[in-house]
Parts: structure tokens; C-alpha cells; sequence
């Protein structure tokens, strides 16, 4: 970043870590950010179907011409860095491109999503003005700490002196930390049903109607087009984030059309309805909790085939354990990456857990080729969902 002219000082920041939640959030607060006349470059990870997506400038994915752009740039400096120093990592050059990209587009704001934890990812070197913590679970314990109080410590890391810091509803072991960080620094925290939080909501066909109070002002009447009731405390944060931003109480009109073309693929996306087909990320046990629950609520009564792959560092037992009532069958397969657990022996894990039949189809294809033949819900990673949505939306 020094080579480059420290062009992630360039424009303030909406940081975003958490556990779950934090593509949701960070596209949220775009969309609000958007429709308050700022230009907003926004930076997520990892991308579904194509590297562009990690990139959005005014809320819409740059084409592939922006991001070759922004490469070139990045690779003149790159090239120079690694003939002293050591090599850099793939997320690191994507973190660069954001920043580069965003140089370039002369972003008002920027939304960016860290990879992983906080204190240590690359995306920490910026000095976020507002720090936001979604949730806080187990996982990547490997990484992270086996506990939540360690793992709260990690992302919290993110919030800097003269920063806001924005909560989700935190496990009392997570918030004594991050209120503790807080305190030390001395700056504002501001946390989920507190200072912050969900009036009324109401659940309506294709999504919410809910009326949330924010950091400077009440908002009645929205519309969410997002299903699954995590998504409402995704929105109050993001609401929230843009308020301690902007310093003031948001426009009740701008910040309605902002929710009304809100989509947010591969987060419980609904491709049909008959018979029901969903797609979604969830990758970690308080993911599948979150999935359950949606599931319930949108298509109550039904029993699900679930077509099932994750990378080898995640709690298989907790993620069956909590969304096995809801199965007749599991559909194990193999994402192509070098992390996923094989489909055998996957099969052979999930079969010890639930008491449905359970096939093992290697190839994420053809996994997911009983679409039509009743309820099917893909899950395990966002690599799983990337690599098969273009067969279940027609593309390919």
C-alpha cells in the first residue's frame, strides 16, 4: 500500500467483520449508502461464480475490463514488492485491487468485508471509521481461539482509536470483550437492541415488513426482500453503520428505495418455489441453526434433500445436528477446491449423524440434478453454492 500512494486512506471506511452475516451487512449498508447520493466502492469475500463479484462500485458488480484494469495496476507494484519481500497471498492482491479500484472509480465511501477474523487480515490495514461486528461464533477455531471470548478479541482488532464501533447481538462471554475494547480505546459502542434495535416486524411473502429504531432516528414501514430473520438484525446494523458514518438520522424515503432492489445471492436465494429450491452459504453450525430456522419459516411443513459439501476445517456434527429434523436425504458431493473434504468421505462422516439415506455424488453438477423431484436445499460453503448456482438458475 506504501508503493502504491496508501490509496486505502483514500476514502472512509465501513469495516465489517463477524462470524456470519457480514455480506449481507456490508451489502446492505451499500445500498443505503447509494441511495444517499455517495459513491460507495464495496469489497466482499469470497465471490460466487467470478473474482469481478468481490467488487461492486455504486452497488453494482464491475465488469471484467474494471478488473483487469485495476490488476495492471496493482501488478506494476506487486512485482516490486515480492523482489524484496516475501510473496504476497491471493487475498492480499485481492485487497489491493479494492483498493486500486476504488482510487480510480474516487469513491466517497468504502464498505469492505474482512476475509478472516480481523486483527491479522489484510483488510485491517485500513483505519475504519466505523468498525461493525455482526455475530461472533465458533469458527475457524484453528485460526481464531476455541472459544468466543478469543475469537471476540480477533475481531474486534478492527476497531482503531476515534473509530464507532457497531455490535450485533453478541454471547455475554463475546461483549464483555468487545465492550472492554471499546472502553480501553474510548470510543463509542454501539450495540443491537440497545442503543439499537427491532420494533415490529412481520413476516410477508417475500421477505419483511418492520419498523427498526435506529442510532439517530425511526424507521416504519420497510420493506426487506431478503428471507430468513437474521436478515432484519443485518439490516438494523447496516442501518445503523451508515447513521454513526453519516452522524445524522438517515432520509426515511432514500433509505426505503435503497431496500427495494435489495438481492443478495447465495444467502438463502430462492430459484423456484415449485417445488422449492434454495441456495444458500451457510458453512459453520451457527449457520445451519440460521438456515433451519429460514427454512421453517418460508416453507413450513416441508422435508428437504440436502445437497452437501464443505472444506475440511468445519464442525460437520453441529451443522447435521441442528438441520436434521428437516431432511429426508443428503446429497454429499465435492467442491473443486483443494480444502473440500472428498464426497466418500464425507458420505461416510454424514452417515454416522443422521438417520436418512445418504448418496455420495462427487461431481456438484450432477449432485445437484434431482432439483424436480421435491424439496431441495444446496448448503456447506460458499464455494458449493458459487460453483453450482449457474446450473440451478439456467446458465449453464
Amino acid at each position: 500500500m506504501a508503493l502504491m500512494g496508501d490509496p486505502h486512506l483514500d476514502s472512509p471506511v465501513i469495516h465489517v467483520a463477524g462470524t456470519n452475516g457480514k455480506t449481507s451487512t456490508a451489502r446492505l449498508a451499500t445500498a443505503i449508502l447509494t441511495a444517499h447520493d455517495l459513491s460507495t466502492g464495496t469489497f466482499t469475500s469470497p465471490h460466487l461464480e467470478r473474482v469481478e463479484q468481490r467488487y461492486a462500485v455504486h452497488g453494482e458488480t464491475i465488469s471484467p475490463q474494471d478488473f483487469v484494469a485495476a490488476v495492471s495496476d496493482v501488478a506494476a507494484f506487486s512485482s516490486i514488492y515480492e523482489a524484496d519481500e516475501d510473496r504476497l497471498t491471493y487475498f492480499e492482491l485481492t485487497t489491493a485491487v479494492a483498493f486500486s479500484l476504488f482510487v480510480e472509480k474516487a469513491v466517497q465511501v468504502a464498505v469492505v468485508e474482512v476475509g478472516l477474523g480481523g486483527r491479522l487480515d489484510a483488510t485491517n490495514i485500513v483505519d475504519g471509521d466505523v468498525a461493525v461486528i455482526t455475530d461472533i461464533g465458533l469458527d475457524h477455531t484453528e485460526y481464531l481461539g476455541s472459544d468466543l471470548a478469543a475469537i471476540a478479541g480477533e475481531k474486534v482488532a478492527i476497531a482503531k482509536p476515534g473509530s464507532s464501533l457497531v455490535a450485533g447481538d453478541l454471547a455475554p462471554e463475546a461483549a464483555a470483550v468487545v465492550s472492554k475494547w471499546a472502553e480501553d480505546l474510548g470510543i463509542t459502542q454501539h450495540r443491537l437492541q440497545s442503543e439499537f434495535g427491532i420494533d415490529e416486524e412481520e413476516l410477508i411473502i417475500d421477505g419483511w415488513n418492520v419498523d427498526l429504531r435506529g442510532i439517530h432516528g425511526s424507521y416504519k414501514d420497510l420493506v426487506l426482500p431478503l428471507h430468513g430473520r437474521h436478515q432484519l438484525s443485518n439490516l438494523a446494523i447496516a442501518i445503523a453503520s451508515v447513521e454513526a458514518l453519516l452522524g445524522r438520522e438517515l432520509d426515511a424515503d432514500a433509505l426505503r428505495d435503497s431496500l427495494s432492489s435489495v438481492k443478495n445471492p447465495g444467502r438463502f436465494e430462492i430459484i423456484s418455489r415449485d417445488p422449492p429450491l434454495v441456495l444458500d452459504g451457510a458453512h459453520n453450525g451457527h449457520g445451519f441453526s440460521t438456515l433451519s430456522d429460514t427454512l421453517g419459516e418460508v416453507f413450513p411443513g416441508e422435508r428437504w434433500t440436502l445437497v452437501f459439501g464443505v472444506m475440511g476445517d468445519k464442525d460437520i456434527e453441529t451443522m447435521m445436528e441442528v438441520i436434521a429434523a428437516r431432511l429426508d436425504r443428503v446429497i454429499v458431493t465435492a467442491i473443486d477446491h483443494e480444502r473440500a473434504v472428498p464426497a466418500d468421505e464425507l458420505a461416510d462422516e454424514v452417515r454416522a449423524l443422521v438417520s436418512v439415506p445418504v448418496e455420495a455424488v462427487p461431481e456438484p453438477a450432477q449432485a445437484v440434478a434431482p432439483r424436480g423431484e421435491g424439496p431441495l436445499v444446496v448448503a456447506g460453503s460458499l464455494y458449493l453454492a458459487g460453483e453450482v448456482r449457474p446450473y440451478l438458475v439456467g446458465n449453464r
